[in-house]
């Protein structure tokens, strides 16, 4: 949320404000969710490539983020994991 202090920021970019708002707020969420899946994978002593880490870390869709972290509960190998999504 843009702060109080710059009101006229709001005013002269509109919708646009909540629109770049919301992307923003997005990709922190992405950054959060693909943090907590490598440290799962980590704590689960699961190795992953740097190919598969960079992956993770350029992953935007939370979707695919939700479905790798619930196949990394169980997974005991990457393969498991990233499958042939």
């Amino acid at each position: 949320m843009m702060p109080d202090v710059y009101p006229f920021h709001r005013a002269l970019l509109g919708d646009s404000a909540d629109a770049i708002e919301a992307e923003g707020e997005a990709k922190g969420e992405a950054k959060g969710e693909a943090r907590m899946l490598l440290r799962l994978l980590a704590n689960r002593s699961v190795t992953i490539s740097q190919s598969q880490r960079e992956r993770v870390t350029s992953c935007t869709d939370l979707e695919q983020l939700g479905t790798w972290f619930d196949r990394a509960v169980t997974a005991v190998d990457a393969s498991e994991v990233f499958l042939d999504d």
